[in-house]
């Protein structure tokens, strides 16, 4: 899951350094927005505003575990 992750975010935003230590804050909105609809439309779930958070948005590595999350709760 964090290849195909990776592999989706760095085509939908190739200015971005997926391997930042703190992502969050190489990101502006549409960057937040962007990750939240591909993860969303690709693994069928719901990823919203209130997920938007530094924590969540953090690393890839925090990334993953906020989508394993959302797959669990389905």
């Amino acid at each position: 899951m964090r290849n195909r992750i990776i592999e989706l975010l760095s085509a939908a935003l190739p200015m971005v350094n997926l391997d930042s230590d703190f992502l969050f804050a190489e990101l502006d909105s549409l960057g937040v927005t962007t990750i939240l609809m591909v993860l969303s439309e690709e693994y069928g779930i719901v990823l919203d505003a209130k997920d938007a958070t530094p924590r969540n948005l953090k690393t890839i590595d925090s990334i993953v575990r906020m989508v394993e999350n959302k797959l669990a709760m389905k």
